[in-house]
């Protein structure tokens, strides 16, 4: 069966036609700034494109799924809060946008928990039964498999705020309104407000690193560059950080790390698997720590396994 999946980026929406594991296609555009539903009619375009090009037929389509950078209520498909990304999601009817353009199964879950389905099924985190993938990009998310099962929580929220872990009561303020979150402390966003505040980088180096990006920063520390490698080393204490808090609260196998901070595991995953060894309570054993096999395409892979579990006969009772 086809499915669409859509990935909401803090700034990229990817739309991918997906059949089982493998994307057949993708198309990533700049997100319009001023909320989702300036989105729809560019994504309904290529939607219907990717559709038309690759001759679906209407019988093997199996529907359109959503990944969302914030809290959302799966069951009954909406999103409950944004975080200021896409603020107005909370008050457009996705699941009736999709059927009346296409008439199939919508789905829409935070965009960390699909992700992470997408590589329990099909990349590093294969045939695991406890697992956390953390995902590190413009903000910091996560998901949670528990003796073989995604968790979700009373309130749908369960496993995906691992980026609103505290590690430092006394730290930044987040944008979730928490004080020393991850996120806040060892974030993309934040990145420019960690070079700027930072006590041991000189004024120098903060005007020159105003736009620098952690891509550009983990260069520099190849490099041997001080300031930077003092940056990158923080972050990394920050990543190491939340990662002992994940195991101690869900005694996982496996750690799978993504995002595109992971174009520099060779330096980040030895660095925090020597911190987290030395740190963690665990003495029966050492957990795994491996960088995502399907990098930025897990969401969309997470889709099409999601979507794969659902019975339209249901999805129609429910919609009619």
């Amino acid at each position: 069966m086809y499915c669409i999946a859509i990935d909401l980026g803090g700034t990229i929406i990817k739309i991918g036609l997906v059949k089982g594991d493998e994307i057949l296609e993708f198309t990533s555009f700049p997100a319009e700034t001023d909320g989702l539903g300036s989105n729809l009619a560019s994504m309904e375009a290529i939607i219907n494109r990717l559709l038309s090009k690759w001759k679906v037929p209407k019988e093997e389509f199996s529907g359109v799924g959503l990944a969302f950078p914030g809290m959302v209520n799966p069951k009954e498909k909406k999103v409950t809060s944004t975080n200021d990304k896409y603020d107005d999601a909370c008050d457009i009817d996705l699941s009736s946008w999709v059927y009346k353009n296409w008439e199939v199964a919508f789905i829409i879950d935070n965009d960390a928990r699909l992700a992470l389905a997408g590589e329990w099924h099909f990349g590093a985190g294969k045939d695991c039964r406890n697992m956390v993938m953390m995902t590190i990009g413009t903000g910091i998310g996560t998901g949670v498999v528990l003796d073989g099962r995604i968790i979700n929580g009373n309130h749908y929220q369960a496993g995906s705020l691992g980026g609103h872990i505290i590690v430092d009561y006394r730290g930044r303020r987040c944008t979730c309104g928490n004080i020393g979150c991850v996120e806040a402390m060892a974030s993309s966003f934040f990145l420019p407000e960690i070079i700027r505040t930072h006590p041991k980088i000189s004024n120098e180096y903060k005007v020159k690193a105003t736009h620098y990006d952690f891509k550009t920063l983990f260069g520099l520390m190849r490099q041997g560059e001080a300031e930077a490698t003092l940056l990158c080393k923080e972050c990394m204490d920050v990543w190491a950080a939340a990662i002992i808090n994940y195991i101690h609260a869900y005694d996982p196998e496996i750690i799978v790390m993504g995002g595109g901070i992971m174009r520099s595991a060779d330096i980040i995953l030895p660095y925090i698997k020597e911190r987290v060894d030395r740190l963690v309570w665990a003495p029966e054993y050492k957990v795994k720590i491996k960088p995502s096999l399907l990098g930025d395409n897990a969401a969309l892979l997470g889709i099409s396994y999601t979507l794969s579990t659902i019975k339209k006969e249901k999805y129609y009772e429910q919609i009619l």
